[in-house]
C-alpha cells in the first residue's frame, strides 16, 4: 500500500503547507536556508544512528554487544533502523522550515542538529521526551540572536483551518492522538472564552484567536508527537491540558505571541512522571505501519 507509513503522509502534507505558504502568503524565506536545514537534520540523524544510538545499545544491552547476537543480524537491524528514521529526520527539517526564520546559516545548523540529537540525549524508557522541531526552535531562540518565529504568518483564513484540520485528521486517524489534539484545544478554546466574557469582548475576537493557522499547525501536527508525548491516553489529556493552561497564561498574561512552543518546551519532561504513573506500551511506527496495511487488506478482501 503506497503511503502506509503515517510517517509519509506528514511528509506530504508538510510539503504542502511549506509550498502554500511561499506561494501564498508572500513568506520571506529563503531556499537555500531550507536545504542546509534539510542537510543538516539528515546527516545529524544518519551520524546519531550509525554511532551515538549504536554505541549506547552495545554499552547498555549484553545482546547487542555480540555475545548472543550475530554482527551480521545486528548490523542489519542498524541499517533498516537508519534507512527509517530519516523519515523522522525530514518531518522535523520541514517543521523547522515551517516555523523558524533566520537569516544566518548557523543559525539553521544549530537547530537542525540540536533537534535531531535531543532524540537520543534526552530519553526515559527507552523513548524521547521533547519534540525535536520545538526543541530545535527554543535551542535557536535561546543561543542565537538571529532566530525568530513569526506565529501569525498563517493569518486567519477559514480555508486554511479547513486545510490542516483535514490533512493533520488524515494522521491522527493512523496515529491514534486525536484525544491530545481535543484536550489542548477545547481546554484552550474554554480557557480564551472565559476570559472573553470576562472583558465583554465580542465572540469574533474569540474567533480570530482561535483561527490562527500557527496554532493549528501545533496542535495538529507537533503537539500530537506519538514518540515524544505520554504512552497512556489519561496521561494525554492531563498534559495537554496543563500545556493548554500554560499557553494560555503565557499569552495573556505575558504577552508571548510564541507561547504554545514554549509551553511544550517547558512540560515536555512532563512525560516522564505521567507515563510512570500510567504505564502503557510505547508507540512504534512500525506497528502503525502494519496497523495500517492489514486494515486494507480486511477492507480489501
Amino acid at each position: 500500500m503506497l503511503l502506509k507509513d503515517p510517517r509519509d503522509y506528514q511528509i506530504v502534507f508538510l510539503l504542502l503547507f511549506l509550498v502554500l505558504g511561499i506561494a501564498t502568503r508572500d513568506w520571506t524565506i529563503r531556499l537555500d536556508l531550507i536545504v542546509v536545514v534539510f542537510l543538516t537534520c539528515l546527516l545529524t540523524q544518519w551520524i546519531a544512528v550509525s554511532y551515538w544510538s549504536k554505541w549506547r545499545e552495545r554499552l547498555t544491552n549484553p545482546l547487542r554487544r555480540g555475545e548472543n547476537c550475530p554482527s551480521p543480524q545486528y548490523d542489519s537491524l542498524v541499517s533498516n533502523r537508519k534507512t527509517s528514521s530519516l523519515k523522522s529526520a525530514i518531518i522535523t527539517a520541514l517543521g523547522l522550515s515551517l516555523l523558524l526564520r533566520a537569516d544566518d546559516y548557523t543559525t539553521m545548523i544549530i537547530a537542525g542538529s540540536l533537534a535531531i540529537f535531543s532524540k537520543f540525549i534526552f530519553q526515559a524508557q527507552g523513548k524521547h521526551f521533547f519534540n525535536p522541531a520545538n526543541f530545535g526552535i527554543i535551542s535557536a531562540l535561546l543561543l542565537t540572536n538571529d532566530a525568530w518565529v513569526s506565529p501569525g504568518q498563517w493569518g486567519d483564513g477559514g480555508w486554511y483551518a479547513l486545510l490542516f484540520a483535514g490533512t493533520g485528521g488524515t494522521v491522527l486517524k493512523r496515529v491514534g492522538r486525536w484525544d491530545t489534539t481535543a484536550a489542548f484545544l477545547a481546554a484552550y478554546a474554554f480557557l480564551e472564552a472565559m476570559r472573553n466574557l470576562w472583558l465583554g469582548w465580542t465572540w469574533d475576537v474569540l474567533c480570530h484567536r482561535l483561527m490562527s493557522g500557527s496554532l493549528l499547525l501545533f496542535a495538529l501536527f507537533m503537539l500530537t508527537d506519538p514518540r515524544s508525548i505520554p504512552d497512556a491516553k489519561m496521561g494525554r489529556l492531563i498534559w495537554a491540558g496543563c500545556i493548554a493552561i500554560v499557553t494560555f497564561v503565557l499569552r495573556n498574561q505575558f504577552f508571548i505571541s510564541t507561547a504554545f512552543f514554549w509551553a511544550l518546551f517547558v512540560l515536555s519532561p512532563l512525560t516522564i512522571l505521567l507515563n510512570f504513573i500510567w504505564s502503557f506500551p510505547s508507540f512504534s511506527w512500525s506497528e502503525a505501519s502494519n496497523q495500517v496495511s492489514g486494515d486494507s487488506v480486511e477492507k480489501a478482501s
